[in-house]
């Protein structure tokens, strides 16, 4: 369970280096659904400090080595940092994380997992300790989309019972689904080793009869500028600390603080506003889905860089912003989404595509996820097991 997460028997930290009241220590509302369900939560995963950062760096309690290189310690990617090394580690069956800007989808595609990030409001996030009010979902991190279904039909209030879930989307024909490249510039900045994955993964899926067509992304590069320059997550974070946990201000880690700081100059009308101007991307979002239901994208555009280049803070600024390039706008949209690793780049490190959907079809999302890899294969059977796992 990530470290942002309220657990019985188990103190919060929220990746800082002093334990938060105890108030952050009774289950969190996902942590309860899962023991009356029969879950046993069995420890705390890594996390960055309050959840802010997308690489996985933290100096406080170490930042988890990615399995997929055993000689280089690589980031995980993060903020759910511990997440997807756990399920590889073969220490949990089910990670919980969190995702603001992509913090679950982000690790999952690094380490080679599955992550869904669900429509933001689908599940309460009561009892994590929030970033962003207006962005946070929770989720979780599993090593198979089927895993991942399991994990909503059993919570998710509409179904709670995985077993009809899975019965109910595992009949969909692959020939059946539709799947949109949008065009923007997440492509353009996407490394060629990596978008080569995703092309051939699209070609394999093709094959198998899956229909392809275009659609203009613009609005996908507006809601990444907004989210980079509104400062929404940063301001909403720093409200709640000198609100709730002042103390914690002067503590944090400057690869946390640092954008803190930055969040000081919001006024609250530009707050207001940027605020406004995310609820207006997500009223137009549905102009995406024009040519089909289905988005495609990469998941990440980065190969993990070694932990130590990230003691350069410029670099590890630009690291964090093109970690969250394709994930932060799907936020910004208020839009659904689902990791599926589908090869390695050239220094042998997981490439995932990114399927969206539109807010609320969560369902249709993990409909044609599993399609997608009982096409193309689990992790496991595509990209192999990791050196360290």
């Amino acid at each position: 369970v990530k470290d942002i997460y309220g657990v019985e028997g188990f103190p919060t930290f929220a990746g800082t280096a002093r334990q938060l009241p105890d108030a952050w220590s009774t289950d969190a509302w996902l942590v309860a659904q899962l023991r009356a369900r029969g879950a046993i939560p069995i420890g705390k995963t890594h996390t960055v400090e309050f959840a802010f950062g997308a690489v996985g760096i933290n100096p406080h309690w170490g930042t988890p080595w990615n399995p997929w290189d055993e000689k280089v310690h690589r980031i995980p990617g993060g903020s759910s940092s511990g997440a997807g090394v756990s399920l590889w580690e073969g220490s949990a069956f089910l990670a919980l994380g969190s995702d603001t800007g992509g913090s679950i989808r982000i690790p999952a595609a690094m380490t080679g997992t599955v992550g869904h990030k669900l429509t933001w409001g689908r599940w309460p996030v009561d009892g994590v300790v929030p970033l962003s009010s207006t962005l946070d979902s929770v989720g979780g991190l599993t090593r198979s989309v089927e895993d991942a279904a399991y994990l909503f039909g059993a919570v998710d209030p509409a179904w709670g019972d995985p077993e009809a879930f899975l019965a109910d989307i595992a009949t969909t024909e692959i020939t059946s689904l539709r799947i949109t490249l949008p065009s923007c510039l997440i492509w353009d900045d996407c490394p060629s080793d990596i978008s080569a994955q995703i092309y051939a993964a699209l070609h394999d899926l093709g094959t198998a009869g899956v229909h392809q067509t275009d659609v203009d992304g613009t609005l996908l590069d507006e809601a990444f500028d907004h989210y980079k320059r509104s400062g929404i997550a940063g301001a909403e974070c720093r409200d709640f600390l000198e609100q709730e946990l002042p103390e914690w201000l002067d503590i944090v880690h400057p690869t946390v603080g640092h954008r803190l700081e930055a969040a000081i100059p919001l006024s609250d009308r530009a707050y207001v506003s940027a605020v406004e101007e995310h609820h207006r991307l997500m009223s137009v979002a549905d102009q995406l889905f024009e040519s089909g239901p289905l988005l495609v994208l990469p998941s990440t555009i980065i190969t993990p860089p070694p932990v130590a280049e990230l003691e350069d803070m410029d670099f590890y600024l630009k690291t964090n912003i093109t970690a969250l390039r394709p994930t932060c706008c799907i936020s910004m949209l208020g839009l659904c989404a689902v990791t599926i690793p589908v090869g390695l780049d050239r220094a042998g490190m997981p490439v995932s595509l990114q399927l969206v959907a539109a807010a609320g079809a969560d369902e249709a999302l993990l409909t044609a996820a599993l399609a997608v890899e009982r096409a193309l294969g689990t992790a496991r059977e595509r990209l192999g097991t990791p050196p360290c796992a």
